[in-house]
């Protein structure tokens, strides 16, 4: 049915299947859930499939006619499960990018399952608002987090394992240092995220508290930071080396990168030589980062300008390269000056 392409099995015998374009989980146990699915959306007290899709542009259009909780339904359909007993995800990240994460504590265990692609898609909350759908166009970028327990929780301990787990992605956003396609912030989320969480109506053993100051808490946000980190790693480079770069963290904070080069008192192209390979350098990276958090201080009230402009003058100043030492003077005339 699946084409044997099982790829991984929890303690509590939910099988994962890996297909051309989806993620399919048939649970082994029965499972109450939180879902921000248009199918079986919201909390349900019997769920028996999840699944987590990838867009193809077949998929998209036919999406350009039909409702989406149609569209999975027919999905539901074609994979030979019920859709009264189901929900699911769509994203346009690709599911061989799947990062499956388990964390355990004596007979405690969580696995968060997840794609994600924020190069395009990443915002901040609070960012001026955007669509998920235009014309039928989809926009690129979405984390899907798909959340199994073994123990069981009760529709109040679900929402809090919900909120946990979405503080959790936006840790792993920070530590990448994504920044938001819409602001100058960091980005939080991306603008289309999906997230599903189930427990285990089975067991005997129901917890109460899935916050940050229980062990159940911890074990979401361990899995879903890891998860997180490592399906953005797959899907879209970007991993804590690739930020480690003077240019990355410039951009947070866009210019018109053409006028600066027009004003270069210098060959261009030597320039730029040597400017990527200044922007690895690990002290050049910290620098940078120092002079974009006034400006990130000054933003929000916490800093005068006044004062961060000198503080970023003498930063700027401990800078031994010219490239750098000069985008970071460009830098510090348009948003601190």
């Amino acid at each position: 049915m699946y084409n044997n392409r099982l790829i991984f099995k929890t303690s509590t015998d939910d099988e994962i299947f890996y297909l051309k374009n989806t993620i399919l989980i048939n649970f082994n146990v029965y499972r109450n859930g939180l879902s921000t699915s248009q199918l079986n959306g919201g909390t349900n007290d019997l769920y028996k499939h999840v699944f987590n899709q990838h867009l193809s542009q077949d998929k998209i259009d036919y999406l350009e006619n039909h409702n989406v909780r149609e569209y999975l339904i027919n999905e539901c359909v074609s994979f030979k499960i019920d859709p009264d007993f189901s929900t699911g995800l769509i994203t346009l990240a690709k599911m061989k990018n799947v990062s499956i994460v388990t964390k355990q504590f004596k007979n405690l265990e969580v696995t968060a399952i997840t794609t994600a692609g924020v190069r395009t898609n990443a915002s901040r909350a609070g960012d001026d608002s955007s669509y998920y759908e235009q014309n039928g166009e989809f926009k690129f970028g979405t984390i899907n987090i798909i959340l199994l327990t073994n123990v069981c929780l009760e529709k109040p301990t679900l929402a809090e394992a919900f909120m946990t787990v979405t503080e959790a992605k936006s840790v792993a956003l920070n530590n990448l240092k994504i920044p938001s396609q819409y602001s100058n912030g960091y980005a939080t989320g991306t603008g289309t995220d999906g997230v599903a969480i189930f427990s285990n109506s089975d067991s005997s053993d129901t917890l109460t508290n899935a916050g940050k100051h229980s062990k159940l808490g911890e074990l979401i946000g361990k899995a879903v930071i890891e998860s997180v980190t490592k399906a953005i790693g797959k899907q879209v480079w970007i991993t804590n080396k690739s930020q480690s770069n003077v240019l990355v963290r410039l951009n947070r904070y866009t210019l018109d990168i053409n006028e600066f080069y027009d004003n270069l008192d210098c060959d261009k192209f030597e320039f730029i030589k040597q400017l990527q390979t200044d922007a690895r350098n690990q002290r050049y990276v910290a620098l940078t980062t120092s002079v974009l958090n006034l400006i990130d201080e000054i933003n929000e009230g916490l800093i005068k300008k006044e004062d961060a402009y000198d503080l970023a003058i003498e930063i700027k100043e401990k800078c031994n390269s010219y490239p750098i030492k000069t985008l970071l003077e460009y830098w510090i005339s348009y948003f601190i000056c």
